[in-house]
């Protein structure tokens, strides 16, 4: 028989926060409108809150993980930054599997929740960070999240960021949503509950591709892009998976990653304290208005805050 966990009295509150703003965005007097989700307003300051919230409450009330019990996750920085926060309110023990190289705040941030931080070897990626994961929580009886492949991180997008966005949106719907992909819970997620509530939006999934040369003072290893973290520059199974759930086509944005991370800078200097997917997803988005036109209502996200890239290529030079 199974036995269904009691949640700890404490102040564990990423199932019950408030709605994140959506702004209208417009860099250039000339340029377009874009309506941006300031996901970095989230409290561990990323979008990826709502997943690790919405995945271990529901382990925790199912029983799947015991209280005082052992999560462990693969993930370049985000994911394990709001899966240590939300195991320190819930009363679990955390631990990131991560490839080296990754930024120092990301780890340093992990640790200040109470999590513990294991390396992967950096040649071998986000493959090497999921083997080790796995090799541990099998060692460990932990419980193990699988973001990459598990429903309950678009659910968590799908029930209730894209209600947020629909209930701020002028018009009440969404002619498109454009977002990079790392495991695809966003763009697929904020998509499918769009689509929900009788819009009809057209997905663009944000592509970096090489600029200039990545490397020198700056640059980090991580999971996907060589300077877009947690982005993926190349064939991902989202694509299979999106179009398998709706039969719909997704449209591919390629977006040089030096000018991704040069828009990111822009953003800063216009007070959105963002990291480099921000400026990927905007520079996509722009991309999406030139194609659909300027009364086009496009939702994307500002995924991150900055402090998390300082030691990184974004904060390499001065910002001004």
């Amino acid at each position: 028989m199974n036995t269904v966990a009691r949640l700890p009295d404490c102040n564990h509150y990423l199932d019950r926060g408030t709605a994140t703003p959506l702004i209208p965005v417009r860099l250039d007097a000339d340029g377009p409108t874009i309506w941006c989700k300031l996901e970095f307003l989230n409290p561990s300051g990323s979008t990826k809150d709502r997943i690790a919230g919405y995945i271990l409450h529901k382990a925790v009330r199912t029983g799947r993980v015991a209280p005082g019990g052992l999560v462990v996750e693969a993930s370049s920085g985000s994911t394990s930054i709001a899966m240590a926060l939300a195991s320190a309110q819930l009363g679990l023990k955390f631990l990131a599997v991560m490839p080296e190289g990754v930024s120092s705040e990301r780890r340093m941030m992990i640790e200040a929740y109470g999590g513990e931080v294991r390396f992967s070897p950096r040649a071998e990626g986000i493959l090497g960070a999921l083997a080790g994961a796995a090799a541990v929580a099998a060692e460990r009886g932990a419980f193990l999240p699988l973001q990459f492949e598990n429903p309950d991180n678009p659910a968590a997008h799908r029930g209730r960021t894209a209600q947020e966005v629909l209930a701020q949106i002028p018009g009440g719907c969404v002619d498109a949503v454009v977002s990079g992909v790392g495991t695809g819970g966003t763009l697929v997620g904020l998509f499918e509950g769009l689509c929900d509530h009788g819009c009809s939006p057209t997905a663009f999934a944000a592509r970096p591709v090489t600029g200039a040369a990545v490397g020198g003072a700056g640059a980090e290893c991580c999971s996907f892009s060589g300077r877009i973290p947690g982005v993926v520059d190349g064939p991902s199974t989202i694509y299979t998976r999106f179009r398998a759930e709706r039969g719909a086509s997704l449209v591919e944005i390629d977006v040089r990653d030096d000018e991704a991370v040069d828009l990111a800078r822009r953003l800063i200097r216009k007070g959105f304290p963002v990291g480099p997917s921000s400026g990927l997803n905007f520079r996509a988005a722009m991309a999406a208005a030139e194609r659909l036109g300027p009364e086009a209502r496009i939702v994307t996200v500002f995924p991150d805050r900055m402090e998390r890239y300082f030691s990184t290529e974004l904060f390499a030079r001065a910002i001004g």
